[in-house]
């Protein structure tokens, strides 16, 4: 499922006829496309000579050209078009649609050509933006004269709507997919999508008569609501860092603003099919890619030693550097491209101080370690740009929401004395109201928790890049729980006539498409895992991906698609959201002194209650050990049937360890309770002195469960 090919195959097609000199229009949608899957020289081989708009009234008349037109089937190319055919200005004209034609289309096309130059009519399903080879974008930046949203988040605008059932059905037909439909249960779009799209392909029945699969394709609608925490972190791989920081304009890279840029290369192309060394390197992290650049740039180096002039002895040597030129000065300026974007990216981190921002964003996302003073210090700090003070409590906001509250409300008073100005700080509350914990479906904190600790404690730790890249955006969890058979239909249903197996199926081809935007780090995901799934041993073994979105975000495009779209929605939603209870089911065990707590009011970990009135016998221990295990089963039991109900079955093995490892601490210290209460009754056993449990408080210290304070507690977060 190569997007990029199949634009290619589509792009060549319709410049290689007629096959003599020719003109390509082109209109506002597919310029870009054009841009991304073909190049100039690809077009001056096939006889295109001169490239242009078609609404450009000042084109010069020519009628010994053949004229080919690629127009998306919209309201304003017919217009244009229809102007053209009734004064054409070149001899004969070849007419390629990117979607479907409605049979009153082509009725009006009839009608304007008066002097019969129409020589062919076609529709070449290419109406979106092949960015990668498993990416696409339908280049719908959403903005206050089109949006996505309609009067609410859960509603779309009918043109948005219409714009993104055109284009999954145009990937559709140029892949040759039928697909079954799935979506996420909790976004009304994300149905209102599927039944749509479904509603198209039994309407266009003749075009989707493709050969059946054994199992047929997955076609996977998500919502960005679900996962607003990925668009706001900062990007530390090399095509999502140059988007976030610079911007990635269908393949373009603007860099007028650069200091001291050398003025070819104001405006750089970067794309994967053009470029080998970003090829090569597009997902690479920011540390990886300097030593990568420092290879590049001494291989040119050797390059130019080689065609040094002092080189040159013979007639042999004058050939191979004639020959060799071209390609030694291509090489030249893709080194010097690729020193001025990474040269302009390090600049950028050093001057907003973004490592340090990076750190403190990756503890909130995954909760390795970031606080609410990590979080003041950066507001205070004036070397931090406003805009990043902004999308920093976002996301404090976004995970602390029912936990931490009142500093939500603090932290946003500190940035307006820091900078921030009210109006977007205004856009906190908007983003809880539209994106936070109520609105999403699943938990995006949860592989932080008590279970994913759990993880750990049996499998080890995984190794991650550095500590820039620790947070994993929520779509990888999404497709292991796909890949592996668990992502219920409760939570991601299929649409009608998927047929009564189709859960049990493992589609070979999946496609995700995100309303409201997807990003460069879940497409590092997906080809990540279009690379392990060329493997055999792997869960995702033999599947491919293809992921797509309205538009490719980066933070900035983000959040003003929030503010634009919250403009029209109720005044209400930049109140501060109603706080509402913990729904998770709750495990709460006396043992001894201490408390072991899972969920419920007062937060999960292990706490030592207060010693006042007790009175622990050694005889006591006895008969507390005998209880212990049966307290610990019940209460396990009782969680038991909350996870099955919700398909956790493997995490249930994780929550039982964690409980059983808590009731050890518990031992140990109702132990070491009852023989300090022993040592006053005349009971004493030199097996069981104090001293000889401390490697076991202190290896219990080091592993995060406890802590030597008055109040101890595992750290873990509420579920």
């Amino acid at each position: 499922m190569d997007v990029v090919k199949a634009v290619e195959t589509y792009i060549s097609k319709l410049i290689s006829v007629p096959s003599s000199m020719k003109v390509l229009l082109l209109d506002g949608h597919t310029t870009p496309i054009v841009s991304l899957a073909s190049t100039q020289s690809t077009l001056l081989s096939q006889q295109v000579y001169l490239t242009d708009k078609l609404d450009n009234k000042k084109r010069d008349r020519m009628p010994h050209m053949k004229c080919v037109c690629f127009l998306q089937p919209s309201d304003e190319s017919f217009e244009a078009l229809e102007a053209e055919l009734r004064e054409p200005k070149y001899g004969e004209y070849y007419l390629y649609f990117s979607n479907i034609l409605s049979k009153t289309a082509i009725e009006r096309l009839a009608d304007s050509d008066e002097y019969e130059v129409v020589r062919e009519v076609q529709e070449y399903f290419a109406d979106y933006a092949p960015i990668l080879p498993s990416l696409f974008s339908l280049n719908h930046t959403p903005d206050a004269s089109h949006p996505v949203y309609g009067s609410s988040p859960n509603s779309w605008d009918p043109k948005a709507l219409e714009r993104a059932v055109q284009g999954i059905i145009a990937v559709l037909l140029s892949l040759k997919k039928k697909p079954v439909i799935r979506y996420e249960k909790s976004s009304l779009m994300a149905k209102k999508l599927g039944v749509e799209i479904q509603h198209r392909i039994q309407q266009e029945s003749g075009l989707f008569d493709f050969r059946l699969t054994q199992v047929p394709p997955l076609l996977l609608i998500l919502d960005r609501r679900n996962d607003p925490v990925t668009p706001l972190l900062s990007q530390w791989s090399y095509q999502a860092m140059v988007h976030e920081l610079l911007g990635i304009q269908n393949g373009r890279v603007d860099l007028s603003l650069v200091p001291d840029i050398r003025p070819e290369l104001k405006e750089v192309t970067l794309t994967p099919s053009t470029d080998p060394f970003f090829q090569a390197h597009h997902l690479a992290t920011f540390g990886d890619l300097g030593t990568s650049l420092k290879a590049y740039v001494q291989s040119y180096q050797s390059h130019s030693l080689a065609n040094n002039p002092e080189s040159i002895n013979s007639i042999s040597d004058m050939k191979r550097f004639v020959e060799e030129y071209p390609e030694f000065r291509k090489l030249g300026g893709n080194v010097s491209k690729h020193v001025a974007i990474v040269g302009e990216l390090s600049r950028i981190v050093d001057r907003d101080k973004l490592l340090d921002l990076g750190e403190v964003e990756q503890g909130l996302a995954t909760g390795s370690g970031a606080d609410l003073r990590d979080v003041q210090a950066l507001i205070t700090n004036p070397l931090i740009q406003p805009w990043n003070k902004l999308r920093l409590v976002i996301l404090y906001a976004l995970r602390y929401q029912k936990m931490q509250s009142h500093n939500v409300a603090s932290l946003i008073s500190l940035m307006l004395e820091n900078g921030v100005s009210r109006e977007d700080a205004r856009l906190v509350y908007v983003f809880l109201n539209i994106a936070g914990s109520d609105q999403r479906q699943d938990d995006l904190f949860s592989a932080e928790s008590l279970f994913a600790k759990g993880r750990s404690a049996l499998k080890g730790l995984k190794g991650v890049e550095n500590v820039y890249m620790q947070h994993q955006p929520h779509l990888a969890e999404t497709l292991e729980n796909l890949f592996k058979g668990r992502l219920r239909d409760i939570s991601h249903p299929f649409l009608e006539g998927a047929g009564p197996n189709a859960s049990f199926q493992r589609p070979q081809d999946i496609i995700i498409f995100m309303i409201g935007g997807t990003t460069y780090a879940e497409a590092r995901t997906v080809a990540l895992l279009n690379q392990e799934s060329a493997q055999s041993g792997t869960s995702a073994a033999g599947t491919r991906l293809l992921l797509g979105g309205t538009c490719i975000h980066n933070s900035s495009s983000y959040v003003e698609m929030i503010r634009s779209a919250s403009a029209n929605f109720p005044a209400s939603v930049y109140d501060p959201p109603p706080g509402a209870s913990s729904t998770m089911p709750s495990l709460n065990l006396n043992l001894g002194g201490v408390n072991v707590s899972l969920g419920g009011p007062g937060g999960t970990g292990v706490y030592r209650t207060s010693g006042e009135g007790v009175s622990v016998q050694a005889e006591g221990i006895k008969d507390g050990v005998k209880n212990l295990f049966g307290k610990v089963k019940q209460g396990v039991d009782r969680i038991a049937s909350h996870c099955e109900a919700l398909g956790l079955f493997e995490d249930l093995v994780y929550v039982a360890c964690i409980v059983v490892v808590a009731a050890f601490t518990s031992l140990r210290t109702y132990v070491i309770s009852g023989l300090f209460a022993s040592s006053f009754v005349g009971h004493t056993d030199a097996s069981l002195d104090h001293t000889s449990h401390e490697p076991m408080v202190e290896d219990l210290a080091e592993d995060g469960l406890v802590e030597t304070e008055e109040v101890q507690r595992t750290g873990v977060d509420e579920e």
